[in-house]
């Protein structure tokens, strides 16, 4: 998707919804694959409880797409907090990724994940209206919005899973991770924080990162002193691996350096 437009990326997630949307509608219709797309009927429980039976057979990988806004009266705010613990419910061996719109980001859960030893990977990105929960790639939860209401589909058919596993893969290579976002603020500062953090991983003393940030050696041991508590970290290296479990360490080609976010 580099290179496009935000109109043509939204325009691109618009038609793979519609795709999965009329392809989960045809195949309820044909009795010969009823058992690859079955109905979730009961309401919200009836769905949580399928997502807990699904995260207990998670050997590999759980992805996670949240971005459908609850209806009203759909569920309690008292209640949505019972979405987290069915994450947490996960084999320690099974990575977690959490794709969520900005609307629906919960700062809270963010912050949650700096504590963790295997934190769930959190990004965030212009999405569809869709909530999805894909295990091992073969087995989805599907809740999404159609002409007649709210629709709860446990998936296995490959073409749907493929469709959705693909849209999954396009958003979050460019999504934002985002503890980068909600741990260090502003833009500037989450900049000025990526530029530190690839200082410390690459090695960079002290003196030369402050060097290229164009700020003093005091004022630059300060920020780092800064993104360590923010991660919740009690040293530099504990700070790298924090950075990297949430993704936000810079890519290998970035320079240490460059031009600052922020100047003392």
């Amino acid at each position: 998707m580099t290179g496009e437009t935000p109109d043509e990326v939204e325009r691109a997630l618009l038609e793979a919804r519609s795709l999965i949307e009329s392809t989960v509608a045809i195949h309820r219709g044909r009795s010969a694959r009823k058992h690859q797309i079955v109905a979730v009927e009961g309401g919200h429980v009836a769905v949580l409880d399928a997502a807990e039976q699904l995260i207990a057979t998670a050997t590999r990988t759980i992805d996670i797409v949240h971005a459908r806004v609850p209806e009203s009266g759909e569920l309690p705010d008292s209640e949505t907090r019972s979405e987290r613990d069915l994450i947490y419910g996960a084999s320690e061996a099974v990575a977690v990724r959490l794709l969520s719109s900005t609307r629906l980001v919960d700062e809270s859960f963010v912050r949650e994940q700096l504590g963790r030893e295997r934190p769930v990977a959190i990004r965030v990105a212009k999405v569809p209206p869709l909530q999805a929960l894909l295990v091992d790639g073969a087995t989805g939860l599907v809740v999404t919005e159609s002409a007649v209401g709210r629709r709860a589909s446990l998936i296995r058919a490959p073409d749907v899973l493929h469709t959705l596993r693909t849209l999954f893969e396009s958003v979050w290579s460019n999504a934002v991770p985002a503890g980068e976002r909600i741990v260090f603020g502003g833009r500037d500062r989450a900049m000025l924080a990526r530029q530190i953090l690839g200082s410390l991983r690459a090695g960079v003393t002290d003196e030369v990162a402050a060097r290229e940030l164009a700020v003093s050696v005091r004022t630059y041991r300060r920020y780092v002193a800064e993104i360590m508590t923010l991660l919740g970290a009690s040293s530099r290296f504990q700070a790298g691996v924090r950075a990297a479990e949430l993704g936000l360490l810079p890519t290998a080609s970035t320079p240490a350096g460059g031009s600052p976010g922020n100047r003392s």
